[in-house]
């Protein structure tokens, strides 16, 4: 019992500084995520796990590097950008931003209305019920009151965990799948390479950059606090990607094993496996799913809303007031309300515009890694907070293969 207590005290410690780095790494389990994971489980069983390791240090390293910047500057990456590198290159940033979030908010809410289809409820009714309540939620809440809001709905996707329970799949056969590396037979696939690539990619967004930034300096933590934000932001991380894996070791154990190879989106791999893996896991990856769309909902919209106004001098942050930061309360708003309008049009061709919005985010990453790492290791801005020598190697080495792998998606999607 002496034992248990100093375990279950930093067990408390640990989710008593989760904030900013923690819902910002779990809201890109998106629908979209899911539907990748999914895919991933049904069309190659437990054999893209190995991505989960590059995936984990990818989003680290992104993710710490971001919190310390906040933390050590006291501004949004936005405004820092704009600040150092001018108001031209910024202005093409934020129009490339704007672009690929609006796609990815249309994504969430058609996650939101086939996630409750499931249940029988149309689209008509839950998309606009869901975006008034995530409307609400942000602009009436306080910053203190939606982080613990946020943090409970990232804790949420352990329902991924218990799905993969349910399906019963082979854990050493998969424990072993995460530390085997591909094999070349399977690198010649072109359907392999190309969800490999959908893994990586998707797990860092360059909206997460700008809006954990702005999270950690609009909750005002100061340099004392570094710690805590850097363990926040790592165990985000780790948190987020395991849950990854969870849903693609659910996919595996059932879909794939049972010979359905195919899913159309997150939603239809719901449906798939409520024969195969039971009621139960049908029931708790639908509820996921709901999660999910609503979390990401609420927040890419205050992402943009966020690095917009940062970029262009006005007043932002959720400790404001609306008549204290219109602009930002106004853009927000106007995402959401275009986001769940488009989803209500008949005829919206939804798969073509979230991968265009994919292909814009894969566009704008790598321009905003290099800026963080410049950034990063500008002494004026961060003092003695600057990356390490070996850092630096590390870092710039993720950032040339997040590249590299960038340009093979734009190309792969110009050859289809």
């Amino acid at each position: 019992m002496a034992r248990i207590k100093p375990v279950l005290a930093r067990i408390l410690l640990l989710v008593s500084i989760l904030g900013p780095g923690f819902i910002t790494a779990n809201v890109d389990n998106d629908a979209g995520g899911i539907y990748t994971y999914a895919a991933a489980g049904s069309q190659f069983g437990y054999s893209l796990l190995w991505t989960i390791l590059p995936v984990a240090i990818c989003l680290t390293f992104a993710q710490e590097i971001t919190a310390r910047m906040g933390v050590a500057t006291g501004k949004g990456l936005s405004e820092l950008i704009r600040e150092e590198y001018g108001i031209r290159i910024t202005s093409l940033l934020m129009i490339g931003l704007v672009l690929c979030n609006i796609g990815d908010v249309v994504s969430e809410f058609a996650g939101v209305a086939s996630s409750v289809q499931l249940f029988g409820i149309s689209k008509y009714i839950s998309v606009p019920i869901a975006s008034l309540l995530v409307w609400l939620l942000v602009v009436y809440g306080d910053y203190k009151r939606l982080e613990k809001v946020f943090v409970v709905l990232s804790f949420l996707y352990i329902a991924y965990i218990a799905t993969a329970v349910l399906a019963r799949p082979n854990w050493p056969f998969a424990l072993k799948e995460v530390v085997h590396l591909p094999r070349l037979a399977e690198l010649k696939n072109s359907s392999y390479l190309y969800l490999s690539v959908g893994i990586i990619g998707a797990t860092i967004a360059p909206w997460q950059q700008f809006y954990l930034q702005a999270s950690i300096v609009d909750k005002g933590a100061s340099r004392s606090d570094l710690r805590f934000s850097q363990a926040d932001a790592i165990f985000g991380s780790i948190f987020s990607v395991l849950i990854a894996g969870f849903i693609i070791i659910a996919c595996a154990a059932t879909l794939f094993t049972h010979g359905i190879y195919q899913i159309n989106d997150a939603a239809d791999a719901a449906s798939s496996l409520r024969p195969l893996g039971g009621e139960y896991a049908y029931v708790l990856f639908a509820i996921g799913l709901l999660n999910a769309s609503l979390f990401a909902a609420s927040i890419l919209p205050l992402s943009t809303a966020y690095t917009v106004c940062e970029a262009m001098g006005f007043e932002s942050g959720l400790s404001k007031r609306f008549r204290e930061a219109p602009v930002f309360y106004w853009l927000y708003t106007l995402l959401i309300v275009v986001g769940a309008a488009i989803i209500l049009l008949p005829n919206v061709p939804l798969v073509k515009l979230a991968v265009f919005s994919q292909v814009l985010n894969g566009i704008l990453l790598p321009f905003v890694l290099v800026f963080m790492l410049l950034l990063v290791n500008k002494r004026s801005l961060m003092d003695e907070l600057t990356n390490s020598r070996a850092y630096n190697v590390a870092a710039w080495a993720l950032t040339g293969i997040i590249t590299m792998l960038t340009l093979w998606m734009l190309w792969s999607q110009l050859r289809h």
